[in-house]
């Protein structure tokens, strides 16, 4: 199927470069081109016909050869983008099909841009926003080829005028008075700029009347200028275009790909790793006189489920449990898919108190809930859940035993260059007994070279204390606590809420009695 006008939508650009097949994009590139050579061959006609108004600034000599070629290249183009093309019908050849249209095209927009006057506007955009297209939309590597030869066609342009040679030249120098007949690319520039002085002395006390402006219509340089324009902006624009459409497709991609790894697609929850992410920011933002508390919720009975209405049925119930937990719980509350039929609710300045209040309806909540299967059957499902809360002094007390943990550790690490330090001085004080005051000067620089290491190590070390905080499992930790509360409320009989904190001291209550009766 040939690519036409109607594929040039958003919403067909915006799928381009992630959907469409290698010779969907050659035969789109085809297209643009094609639209390119189409509005230089409009130009030469619009030349043609007015040529009695344009004809002393164009070399009509050299526009009929000119318009031949755009002729033919419009021709070959709208083959390539045809029904007939063989980027369509031959996909073997498909990357030789490519070569071929990058090669043509560069030497073709190469005559455009010397024929034109070496217009930096035509010549910037097509060899910079050109490639840049072409890399998009087929193979690379010969757009590169393409760029670093249109390079290497500029410096011999530049260069060529050195050696007493004469690049043709579409433009018609108007002024009689400069020896036109030796003009080159070196005086090119120089006459264009007096035919500006002429154009701008039309100009009376800086104004443009309606008198003068047919003058300034038919002048040369505003011929060329407007001639530049025409060629450049709208392919700059649709460039524009082209790479603003890019960027969107690149930031919706990027959003789904986050949606993606943050979120649970069953339950629309957070993923787990997400939600241990900001579990953990969570609390490293907390105050210091606020608890942390976490919950961890396990379905009754899940695999019976399955077994008796089907793995559907059970993502039904996890999709509906998620929901209650959405609304049942503040927006401030992380609530992520721990795993299977697992939710972790992470609950950022709560008491345990307030955790225990809100894990007791929760779970009032969930048994109250009726699930209706496709089936017409009617089934009810319970939850068990732990709690532990991280109180604001075991916060304090797990900050001091990681800093003071931290200092132990950064001390032995000093204490080891100080033993160094003794065997260096040593070494040196025997290399300065046998090679004198030479040996002593290279050791000095050796023992300061230390001593800055060793200050580099102290204030590296004084950082981290500093720095320091939790340890860097501490979400595990919590997680586990409530995760023992979590199997002791399954002990009992599920459906049921238990609080490791009241299982602790429980179990140092045990322990006091047990060394009291010893």
């Amino acid at each position: 199927m040939a690519v036409s006008i109607s594929h040039l939508g958003y919403r067909k650009l915006s799928r381009v470069i992630f959907e469409w097949q290698a010779a969907d994009r050659a035969s789109l590139l085809a297209l643009f081109v094609l639209i390119e050579v189409t509005s230089h061959w409009l130009w030469c006609v619009f030349v043609w016909w007015r040529q009695d108004l344009y004809g002393s600034y164009v070399d009509m000599g050299l526009l009929y050869p000119l318009w031949t070629g755009v002729t033919l290249m419009l021709v070959f183009f709208f083959w390539m983008v045809s029904r007939t093309s063989p980027i369509r019908t031959d996909t073997g050849s498909l990357y030789k099909w490519q070569a071929i249209m990058i090669t043509l095209y560069s030497l073709y927009i190469a005559v455009v841009i010397l024929v034109m006057g070496h217009s930096s506007l035509v010549a910037g955009v097509s060899l910079v926003g050109g490639a840049m297209l072409g890399m998009m939309l087929i193979r690379r590597r010969y757009v590169w080829k393409a760029f670093l030869a249109h390079i290497a066609l500029i410096f011999l342009v530049t260069l060529i005028p050195y050696f007493g040679f004469t690049i043709p030249n579409l433009r018609q120098m108007t002024i009689t008075s400069f020896p036109l007949d030796t003009y080159s690319y070196l005086t090119f520039s120089e006459t264009a700029a007096i035919e500006s002085a002429i154009s701008a002395s039309i100009f009376q006390n800086g104004t443009l009347s309606w008198d003068t402006f047919n003058q300034l219509r038919s002048s040369s340089a505003f011929f060329w200028r407007t001639t530049h324009i025409y060629m450049a902006l709208p392919k700059a624009i649709f460039i524009i275009y082209m790479f603003r459409t890019l960027l969107l497709i690149l930031d919706n991609s990027k959003a789904e790909i986050m949606q993606y790894a943050n979120q649970d697609e069953l339950t629309q929850l957070k993923s787990r790793r997400y939600g241990l992410t900001q579990m953990q920011q969570a609390l490293l933002a907390m105050g210091d006189k606020q608890d942390f508390s976490v919950i961890l919720l396990d379905l009754d009975w899940f695999k019976n489920i399955n077994d008796n209405y089907g793995h559907d049925v059970g993502d039904q119930v996890l999709s509906e449990v998620a929901q209650t937990l959405l609304k049942s719980l503040s927006e401030e509350v992380i609530i992520s898919r721990y795993g299977g039929e697992e939710f972790l609710i992470v609950l950022p300045d709560t008491t345990h108190e307030g955790a225990m209040t809100i894990a007791k309806q929760l779970r009032k909540d969930i048994a109250q809930q009726v699930i209706k299967s496709d089936d017409n059957v009617d089934f009810y499902i319970t939850a068990s859940l732990g709690v532990y809360t991280l109180t604001h002094e075991e916060r304090a007390r797990i900050q001091n035993e990681y800093k003071a943990l931290a200092l132990e550790e950064n001390t032995q690490a000093l204490a080891e260059p100080r033993k160094n330090r003794k065997q260096l001085d040593r070494r040196q004080g025997e290399r300065r007994q046998e090679r004198g005051s030479h040996s002593s000067n290279q050791a000095g620089a050796q023992q300061t070279h230390a001593q800055k290491r060793i200050s580099h190590r102290r204030k590296r070390a004084a950082k981290e204390i500093v720095q320091a905080q939790l340890p860097s499992d501490i979400c595990q930790r919590l997680i586990c606590t409530a995760d023992k509360a979590l199997y002791e409320a399954k002990d009992r009989g599920r459906n049921q809420v238990v609080s490791a904190n009241h299982m602790l001291a429980a179990e140092k209550d045990k322990i006091a009695v047990l060394y009291a009766t010893s």
